[in-house]
């Protein structure tokens, strides 16, 4: 579907990840494959949010892109991205803030996204506990929605994006989402992988919201994108 393969995962496996800092799990893997073979970031300039250790930004470096630029508001997640890249050879310039802000006024080829989407018991998300790698309020969807409303600011003519998520967040609200804001939007790829722990301590609660079926112990991973109409 998407041409070669590009081996991705040799990116993803050796990256430093200091304690408070999301490490690249199956939606990482997941989301740099479809970049990588789909050769999204080749000659691009590409915006990672919520960077983490830097995962999707090195990958994109590695695939190919003209520059690559990363955000995530985590100290700790901006300081492992530059270590990260560093260590790699990887050119990403690194940004502390919220979503889009630090980057406010650029234009981007692509915008690769892995934000959190777990959702949680309350809707007040937690600022400095890791917690805040996953927890996403009631529904999973408060980055999400976000990012969906708010990417084609940053987006150049003819730019895509690329948001990876659970399926417990509803793909189909995030297709939605993204024709709402002016983009063409398609699943890309799927993927069923078992609960991590997360997930899994949390499955109770998942049930009882409707979010999951009962017993229910593995979710789909989902890719979305989209580009401009």
């Amino acid at each position: 579907m998407f041409g070669p393969p590009v081996p991705g995962h040799q990116i993803l496996v050796m990256l430093l990840c200091p304690p408070g800092v999301y490490r690249a799990e199956g939606d990482t893997h997941l989301l740099t494959d479809v970049m990588c073979q789909g050769a999204f970031a080749r000659d691009r300039v590409v915006l990672d949010i919520g960077t983490g250790s830097g995962a999707l930004a090195i990958a994109a470096a590695r695939a190919g892109a003209r520059t690559v630029s990363a955000v995530d508001v985590s100290l700790r997640s901006v300081a492992a991205t530059w270590v990260n890249s560093r260590l790699h050879r990887a050119a990403v310039a690194v940004h502390r803030g919220d979503l889009f802000r630090p980057v406010a006024g650029r234009r981007f080829g692509l915008v690769v996204a892995n934000p959190p989407y777990v959702p949680a018991l309350s809707s007040r998300l937690p600022r400095h506990r890791k917690a805040r790698c996953w927890d996403a309020g009631p529904d999973g969807r408060a980055f999400l929605d976000r990012i969906c409303a708010e990417v084609p600011q940053v987006l150049a003519p003819g730019g895509e994006v690329l948001i990876v998520h659970s399926g417990v967040c509803d793909a189909a609200l995030t297709l939605d989402a993204l024709d709402r804001a002016g983009l063409v939007p398609q699943v890309l790829a799927k993927a069923t992988v078992p609960f991590g722990p997360v997930m899994r301590a949390r499955a109770a609660y998942l049930e009882s919201r409707g979010l999951i079926e009962p017993g229910q112990r593995e979710e789909e991973l989902v890719v979305v994108g989209a580009r401009h109409a």
